[in-house]
C-alpha cells in the first residue's frame, strides 16, 4: 500500500488563523503550566498557590518553552495543540 502522493498542482487549503492563534495559547500555557510544575517540583519551589521560579528555574522553564515549539514543530510535525486543532503547516 502506498502513500498518498500529492501533486504539485494540488491547491492546499489555508489554515484558518484563529486555529494558528488558539493553538499557539494552549500550548504555551500547557508547557508553562507543566513545566513549571514540574520544575517546581523538583527544585521545592511549588507553593499553595501553584509554583514560584525565580533566577535558574526560571531560567530552565524558558528554555524548555523554546524547545517545546523548536523541537515540536520542526522535528515531530507539529505541537500538540496544532495537532488537536488542525493548524499544522503542511510539511513540503
Amino acid at each position: 500500500m502506498s502513500a498518498p502522493t500529492h501533486d504539485a498542482q494540488t491547491p492546499v487549503k489555508p489554515i484558518a488563523t484563529w486555529r494558528k492563534v488558539v493553538a499557539a495559547i494552549l500550548d504555551f500555557i500547557f508547557i508553562f503550566a507543566a513545566g513549571g510544575y514540574a520544575i517546581g517540583y523538583a527544585t521545592g519551589n511549588v507553593t499553595a498557590e501553584g509554583f514560584s521560579l525565580q533566577g535558574g528555574p526560571a531560567f530552565i522553564l524558558f528554555a524548555i518553552v523554546v524547545l517545546y515549539f523548536i523541537v515540536f514543530r520542526r522535528y515531530l510535525g507539529g505541537t500538540l495543540f496544532q495537532r488537536l486543532l488542525g493548524a499544522r503547516e503542511p510539511r513540503a
